[in-house]
């Protein structure tokens, strides 16, 4: 099967703090990967590391063919046209409408005719439930509603990855099954490929083709929604009962 993202040996610290040595991990094109893992060990950091926002020490990451690993900055545009992010915090900028907010990417990416960027700014809120919501203010929205505004404006340039951190993160449960509801239809749609960080292992369930642990630095384990489900690994099991993750693998 193709690969959408490859990460090859990557190490990176912030410091004295080492997040990652030697992490490895393949993510087949147009699948649902979700990686899961302890709080504080870096999760986030991984998608950040996808779009270069932060760079590797040392490894190679490689996007949509392209590598990235060395890639400057003033070519990284097309790599965030590809593989666009969903925040944790949805991360709307106040000043600005949900519709201007939506078709930021629009203008950062395209010159499109002003008329073509609010239709496809309608189209995108219309996929994620929001229709006509165009000039109302992030302060005047819910959790839930700037989850979705923010995941209209990941799809607004037409991304072939998308990276959700931590997408359902402070909702309640109703919100929670609305987020993991898009994830899943908005894969089988669009066909395109998502990593979805969380520590919430039934969002993880709902959503993934596969599930990823993030442990001692690396990725610990790569496993099928179906074993996660019914058979997992110990080191998952731990994780999934809230037990410390150890290294011994299954």
């Amino acid at each position: 099967m193709e690969t959408a993202v490859h990460i090859e040996r990557v190490d990176k610290a912030f410091g004295d703090n080492r997040i990652y040595e030697g992490l490895d991990l393949d993510v087949r094109r147009g699948e649902t990967l979700a990686v899961i893992g302890p709080s504080g060990v870096g999760k986030s950091v991984l998608l950040k590391l996808i779009i270069g926002l932060h760079r590797v020490d040392a490894g190679r990451i490689v996007v949509g063919g392209v590598d990235v690993t060395d890639l400057p900055e003033s070519e990284l545009g097309e790599v965030r046209r590809k593989a666009a992010m969903l925040f944790q915090g949805a991360a709307l900028f106040d000043s600005m409408s949900v519709g201007d907010n939506v078709a930021y990417g629009l203008y950062e990416h395209y010159h499109w005719p002003e008329a073509e960027v609010r239709a496809r700014v309608a189209e995108c809120l219309k996929a994620v439930g929001l229709p006509g919501i165009e000039a109302m203010r992030p302060a005047d929205l819910s959790g839930g509603m700037k989850k979705r505004v923010g995941l209209a404006r990941a799809l607004a340039p037409g991304p072939e990855i998308i990276l959700y951190d931590e997408p359902t993160t402070g909702l309640d449960p109703a919100n929670t099954r609305r987020i993991n509801e898009l994830i899943s239809s908005l894969q089988k749609r669009l066909g395109v490929t998502s990593i979805v960080i969380t520590h919430d292992m039934s969002s993880a369930l709902a959503v993934a083709d596969r599930v990823a642990l993030l442990s001692d630095r690396k990725i610990a384990l790569v496993v099928d929604r179906a074993r996660a489900a019914t058979a997992p690994p110990p080191a998952l099991e731990r994780f999934m009962r809230g037990e410390d993750v150890d290294e011994q693998l299954a």
